[in-house]
C-alpha cells in the first residue's frame, strides 16, 4: 500500500472498505484492520465515523507542514550523509539514479514517481539515524498525496538530474553544497503546487496489481 502511494496509483481520498480489502489481498479482516491502524499512525489512512478508513487527504496547512518538515530535516540529512558516506554508500545511489533514468527512457510513469521519491528514503537511510529514516520515510509519502492533491496539471516531472547532482555533492564530501541543492530541489517541487485538488475514483484490484475474481462481491 505504500509503494501504491509512492507510485500515485492510491489517491487521496480512496476508500479502504475492509470487507474489500480483504478480498482483494486473499486475507482475513483483522489482518487489514492491523495494517491500516499502522498506516493511521503513519498519517497516510483516516478513520471516519460511519464511513471507514480512506486515503487521507492533507489539507493545505498539512501540506505546508510536511514541506516545512522536509526543508529542515532534509538539508540535515545531506550534511550527515555525505560526512559519513563510504563507496558503498556511493555506488547505491548512483545505481537507483540509474534506475531512475531507465524509467524515464521506458517513460514508465509510475516508476519514475516511485523511485523520485525513494531516493529521499534510500538518502536518509544511508545517513545513518534510524530515527531521521523513519520521518522521511513517513514524509516521502505525505509529500505524494500532496502532489497528487495539488500539483499543476502542467508540472513536469521529477527528472533524476538534481538527485544525480546531489549524489556527486556527497561523494565529493561537500555537505553544504549537498544541502543547498536538496533545499533547491524541494523549493522546485513547491513551485509546482496549486491548491486546487482534482480526485477520481480508482480501481483497487488494479491499483494493487491483482486480479479480480469473477463471481465474488468486493
Amino acid at each position: 500500500m505504500y509503494e501504491s502511494v509512492l507510485e500515485h496509483r492510491l489517491r487521496p481520498g480512496t476508500r479502504l472498505p475492509e470487507e474489500r480489502l480483504a478480498a482483494v489481498f486473499g486475507v482475513s479482516r483483522a489482518k487489514v484492520r492491523k495494517v491500516l491502524a499502522r498506516f493511521e499512525h503513519e498519517q497516510l489512512i483516516e478513520v471516519q465515523p460511519n464511513r471507514g478508513a480512506q486515503v487521507a487527504e492533507p489539507t493545505v496547512e498539512q501540506s505546508a507542514d510536511t514541506l516545512e518538515a522536509r526543508r529542515v530535516i532534509e538539508p540535515a540529512i545531506m550534511r550527515a550523509l555525505a560526512e559519513r558516506a563510504t563507496q558503498e554508500s556511493i555506488e547505491l545511489l548512483r545505481k537507483h539514479t540509474e534506475s531512475e533514468y531507465d524509467a524515464v527512457a521506458r517513460r514508465d510513469k509510475h516508476s519514475i514517481i516511485r523511485l523520485a521519491g525513494e531516493f529521499h528514503n534510500l538518502a536518509a537511510d544511508l545517513a545513518g539515524n534510524s530515527a531521521l529514516a523513519r520521518t522521511m520515510r513517513e514524509l516521502s509519502a505525505l509529500t505524494c498525496l500532496t502532489i497528487l492533491l495539488y500539483n499543476a496539471p502542467t508540472a513536469a516531472a521529477c527528472l533524476p538530474d538534481d538527485h544525480v547532482h546531489i549524489t556527486d555533492a556527497i561523494e565529493a564530501g561537500d555537505g553544504s553544497r549537498a544541502a543547498e541543492l536538496m533545499l533547491r530541489h524541494l523549493e522546485e517541487v513547491e513551485k509546482s503546487l496549486v491548491f486546487a485538488p482534482t480526485i477520481e475514483e480508482p480501481d483497487l484490484e488494479e491499483i494493487f496489481g491483482l486480479t479480480k475474481t469473477h463471481g465474488k462481491g468486493a
